[in-house]
C-alpha cells in the first residue's frame, strides 16, 4: 500500500542530519505494515498529481499555524476536501490534524492554556495512551463531521474520526524522546516558557505508547472501504 506523505513543515536542521526529517520518522514509526512511502513537500509548493496518486495520505506536523497566510495552505485544505469525498483514506498529525479540521470546517486557534511539551497521557476511549506532544495551537470547535477518539484535561480534541476516512491526531506518535530533547535545547528556546521546559524535562523517560497509534493508523489504512 502506498502512502502519500505530505509534508507540511521541517525538522531542525541541527537535529535532521543524525534523526532525520518528518517522513523518515514516520517511515520508521509504520515499519513492518506493509507500506510504501511517497513524500511530498507542500510546504514547499509541491502536491500530488490527484487525491488517488496514492492509496492513502499522510499530513505531516509543521512549526507553522493552519490558520497563517501561507500561499499552499489554501491548496491543501482543497486538497483534504478532494481526498475526503473521494473516500481516500488521510491520517492527520499535530499540524495535521488541525488542517483537516479547519478544512472540514472546524476552528483552529493558538491556545489560551499554552504549551503542551512531552510525553503526555490521553484518554483513548478508556484506555490511557502516552505520546509525546508538541503544540500550541489546538482545534478549539471540530467539524460536525468529527466524532473525538481521545481527549486529554488540556486538549479536549486530542484526537478525531472522521466515519471512516480521516483519522487525525494531536500529539506525535512518530517523536522519540531524543527528538523531544533536541527540540527543546533548540527550537524551543525563546518560545516555550522555561517552566514547562523544566517540567517536561523530567518526563523525558516516561515509557510511551507510540506501538500502539502505529498499529491503529495502519489497521485504519487497510481497513475496507467503500
Amino acid at each position: 500500500m502506498l502512502i502519500g506523505i505530505l509534508q507540511t513543515g521541517l525538522a531542525p536542521e541541527a537535529l535532521a542530519p543524525t534523526m532525520g526529517d518528518y517522513p523518515d520518522m514516520f517511515a520508521r514509526l509504520l515499519d513492518g505494515h506493509g507500506f510504501t512511502f511517497r513524500t511530498f513537500q507542500v510546504v514547499n509548493g509541491v502536491f500530488p498529481e490527484s487525491v488517488t496518486a496514492c492509496d492513502g495520505w499522510l499530513i505531516t506536523g509543521s512549526k507553522h499555524g493552519a490558520y497563517e497566510d501561507h500561499a499552499w495552505i489554501p491548496p491543501l485544505e482543497d486538497f483534504i476536501r478532494k481526498a475526503y469525498a473521494a473516500h481516500v483514506p488521510m491520517v492527520g498529525i499535530c499540524f495535521g490534524h488541525q488542517i483537516i479540521a479547519q478544512a472540514m470546517g472546524g476552528r483552529v486557534e493558538k491556545y489560551a492554556g499554552g504549551w503542551s511539551v512531552g510525553p503526555t497521557a490521553y484518554d483513548f476511549d478508556g484506555e490511557t495512551i502516552t505520546l509525546n506532544a508538541w503544540h500550541q495551537d489546538q482545534v478549539v470547535e471540530r467539524p460536525a463531521s468529527a466524532q473525538v477518539l481521545a481527549s486529554s484535561g488540556f486538549c479536549e480534541n486530542a484526537a478525531l474520526l472522521y466515519d471512516t476516512r480521516t483519522l487525525t491526531i494531536q500529539a506525535h506518535p512518530e517523536f522519540k524522546t531524543e527528538f523531544v530533547d533536541g527540540l527543546m535545547k533548540t527550537r524551543a528556546i525563546g518560545v516555550v516558557p522555561d517552566p514547562l521546559l523544566q517540567e517536561a524535562a523530567t518526563k523525558l523517560e516516561t515509557p510511551l505508547n507510540d506501538g500502539k497509534i502505529a498499529a491503529r493508523i495502519a489497521a485504519f489504512f487497510k481497513a475496507p472501504r467503500s
